[in-house]
């Protein structure tokens, strides 16, 4: 069963991406106290993610913070060194870094996939989550090989 509206964000490790290197932190730390747009990419530096999903996010990062966000981050089922090589290759410091690297933080959302066909093991799928204070107030998950709902524009519309 995947996370719904009204749902606690599960309490799992995630390691953030900083300038000083990897450091670990709770997802429920994290998320509380704070209003943060989380989005989710299969992977770093993959097409579409690349090209549309960081930038869109980079872009409206301001528009955001005036809709009521507090912070953005990303998640992947990557290593923090790859996240962070990413972020500073095409993201920005409005952005947060926090990697999935077992994938145990897609799991626990009950959204995880397995991208084996395409060498890529098991990974989060593309979506957002809004999350209040550790309570998730909107999802938006994409459907296999789309990029329309998990956008940073479609997020604006619902704030």
């Amino acid at each position: 069963m995947s996370i719904s509206v009204g749902d606690k964000i599960p309490d799992v490790k995630l390691v953030k991406a900083t300038a000083e290197g990897p450091q670990p932190v709770q997802s429920a730390a994290y998320f509380a106290g704070r209003r943060v747009a989380l989005f989710s990419v299969p992977g770093a530096f993959t097409p579409t993610c690349s090209a549309r999903h960081l930038p869109g996010f980079v872009e409206k990062a301001d528009e955001l913070a005036a809709k009521g966000i507090d912070q953005i981050a990303c998640t992947a089922v990557n290593d923090a060194f790859v996240l962070g090589a990413w972020n500073k290759s095409g993201g920005s410091d409005a952005i947060t870094m926090l990697a999935d690297g077992n994938g145990d933080f897609a799991a626990a959302l009950g959204l995880e996939m397995d991208g084996s066909a395409y060498g890529m093991g098991k990974r989060g799928q593309r979506f957002s989550l809004v999350v209040n204070d550790g309570i998730v107030e909107q999802v938006n998950v994409e459907a296999p090989g789309d990029f329309n709902v998990s956008s940073a524009e479609y997020m604006l519309g619902q704030l």
